[in-house]
Parts: C-alpha cells; sequence; structure tokens
C-alpha cells in the first residue's frame, strides 16, 4: 500500500497524474512534462518532495558521526551551510547521495532519497558507536521546492528576509510565512534557482497555496516527478538506483570531488584509496545523440560492434530537443568527443560522449 504526502488531495484536485514512487504515490506530472520542464527553466513551478527522507543528528559526537558515513568533509560545514555528499560502504560502493545541512553547532539535518530512508537509518545507526542522537523526522516533515528564475521573486512575498541574496547551498531556520521552525535552503536538483522549504506537516497545505498565490503573477504551474527527471538529466545531476547504487564507486561516478580521502577515515575509504590508486576501469559519461533517437535507461552501448556498457539514465532534452543520457563506458573510450553507438530496437544509432552538464548555467 503506498503512503500519500500530505498534499495528496491537492495534486488530487489538480489533476494530476500519480504513479507510485518510492513508496508514495506522487505526481509525475500536470499539464505536461515539457510545458513544467520549461515553466522552471523560464519562470517559476513548484514540486512536492515531501517524500524525501530528514534525519536530525545531533549533540557533541554528530560530527563525528556524520564525518564516519559521509565522504565529504562536513567539519567544513558552519550554522548555515550545506553540503552535498554520499555514504560510501564497506566495499567503497554508494549506500546513498545526500545534503548534510548544519542547523546550528552540533545539530544537523541530513536528507536522503525517499527510497533509502530506511536502508539509510540501519547503516548510520549501525555506524554510531560514538553515542550521537539520532531522530528521523521524516513522517512529521513536509518539503516543498520552488525552482526557477523567479523563485525569489515569489518567495520574496511571504517574507522579510532577502531571498536573492542567499548564496547556493545556504540556509536558515526561522518562522517562514507563519510556520515556525521552518528550514529554507538555497539547494535544488534542477540547475535554476530552488529554495527547499522544510516545515512540519500541518503547514503544509497553507504554504502550498500561499506559494502559488505568490508567484500567480510569475505564472507560477506545479511540476511533478517528470520534468524533475528532465530537469536534473540536462544538468547531468545523477539518480540514485539509476546511476548510482551500492555497487558503483564515488569515483567511477565523478563523484571524486566530494570523496575527501585527505579528511581521515571514514566507512569504504581504503577500498576507495585503492581504487583510486590502481585506477578505475569504467566511468559514467554524458552523451548526445548524432543520429535521431532517444536513449532510454536500460539500453545497450555499443563501440565497433562489441558491447561497452548499459544506459543509465536517458532522455529527450526538452531545451535542447536532443536525446541525451547518462551511462557507464570502459574508462579508455570516455574521453569527450569518442562516438559510441546506442542499441535502439535493434538498430545503433550514434552518440558522441559530451562533456555535463549537458546545458550551460
Amino acid at each position: 500500500m503506498s503512503k500519500k504526502t500530505v498534499l495528496y488531495p491537492i495534486h488530487e484536485k489538480l489533476g494530476a497524474k500519480l504513479i507510485p514512487f518510492a513508496g508514495y504515490d506522487m505526481p509525475v506530472r500536470y499539464s505536461g512534462d515539457k510545458h513544467e520542464h520549461m515553466a522552471i527553466r523560464e519562470k517559476v513551478g513548484v514540486f512536492d518532495v515531501s517524500h524525501m527522507g530528514e534525519f536530525i543528528i545531533r549533540g557533541p559526537q554528530a560530527l563525528t558521526l556524520i564525518q564516519k558515513v559521509t565522504s565529504n568533509d562536513a567539519s567544513k560545514l558552519y550554522p548555515g551551510k550545506a553540503q552535498y555528499t554520499c555514504m560510501p560502504n564497506h566495499e567503497g560502493g554508494i549506500v546513498d547521495d545526500l545534503i548534510v545541512y548544519c542547523i546550528r553547532d552540533e545539530q544537523y539535518m541530513l536528507v536522503v532519497n525517499a527510497s533509502n530512508i530506511e536502508k539509510d537509518w540501519n547503516w548510520i545507526q549501525a555506524s554510531n558507536d560514538m553515542g550521537a542522537e539520532m531522530i528521523d523526522i521524516s513522517e512529521e516533515t513536509a518539503l516543498l521546492a520552488v525552482s526557477g528564475p523567479l523563485a525569489a521573486a515569489t518567495l520574496q512575498k511571504l517574507t522579510d528576509r532577502d531571498m536573492g541574496a542567499m548564496k547556493t547551498y545556504e540556509l536558515f531556520k526561522d518562522t517562514f510565512n507563519g510556520a515556525e521552525k521552518t528550514v529554507v535552503a538555497s539547494t535544488g536538483y534542477t540547475g535554476e534557482r530552488t529554495y527547499e522549504i522544510f516545515m512540519y506537516k500541518e503547514h503544509a497545505e497553507r504554504m502550498w497555496n500561499d506559494i502559488m498565490a505568490a508567484g500567480e503573477e510569475f505564472g507560477i504551474i506545479p511540476a511533478g516527478l517528470g520534468a524533475r527527471d528532465t530537469l536534473r538529466l540536462e544538468m547531468g545531476y545523477m539518480l540514485y538506483g539509476n546511476d548510482i547504487n551500492d555497487e558503483i564507486s564515488p569515483l567511477e561516478a565523478g563523484l571524486g570531488w566530494i570523496t575527501k580521502l585527505k579528511k581521515g577515515p571514514f566507512n569504504g575509504s581504503e577500498v576507495i584509496a585503492k581504487l583510486k590508486e590502481d585506477g578505475i576501469k569504467r566511468k559514467l559519461v554524458g552523451f548526445k545523440m548524432i543520429e535521431r533517437g532517444i536513449p532510454r535507461a536500460g539500453y545497450e552501448l555499443a563501440h565497433e560492434g562489441k558491447l561497452i556498457g548499459t544506459i543509465t539514465s536517458g532522455t529527450m532534452s526538452p531545451l535542447l530537443n536532443e536525446g541525451i543520457g547518462l551511462g557507464y563506458v570502459p574508462v579508455e573510450l570516455a574521453q569527450q568527443g569518442q562516438e559510441i553507438d546506442v542499441i535502439i530496437r535493434n538498430k545503433n544509432v550514434k552518440a558522441q560522449i559530451v562533456k555535463t552538464p549537458f546545458i550551460e548555467k
């Protein structure tokens, strides 16, 4: 039985197409994927992402635990700052990717993927031999993401704070639009200016309605998982379960930049260090279709008649009107400009490896 977010009745009323996703019935689209995608690229849109998981880690040992379970260096965080990171397993694969928010000294919020809430909680708990306090607030928390060039102007109507002055990966916790103890963060998954608003569930419906009213003059629309997926893919952002998983190293996924081996030991760090020394054999790359065709997750990649990998994510880019995708290929074929074939309905269709993001931001 799928769970429902607190805003489910609103999605139903708006006529959203609802699908099971990560244990929830979630809106995949309202007015159409391309329409929603372009509204966020050009104006502003709002996502209900209340299915995501939120854990509070606090106390004198909070940072020690976070440093043990994540690959990035959380000691660089200070109150009001967030950081993208991942949790490696003991084999050097990825348990999940997540964002760590430093709320105040000795208090952090970890935001994890909806499909991994229980898995991540158990994994962190198993590493908590130092006695940090852990609280799962996923069930009581609603999350809205307001995204697009006019997101700041929309939210500015609801607060005295200067929303435009927030830098990427900053946050504050305060009363926001009448909702006490709300966390507002300039983190997101679309490539556009995004504000993620974490609030108690009882404030969600009013917050949604107020945001929609504030953005009306800017053409705000609700957006679903379909647009969220094409937006993140144009940016080359990974989706857990597609592009990264328990068997893939952060180094293979191009996440060396969030894997700080010099910070001291963390789960899987020895295995990752050895892989770095020995050299990776496969690498996640972005590619564009040269010939006409839409690449889809699961399609095979080939080179000179030999299978070399599989597409992990693929779509028709609404902005570029070209097929784009991500997939793993042998490291010797991973250079930009390399031509490969995508096998679409038993035909070899030409593509070329390119630098990500696919669009300039």
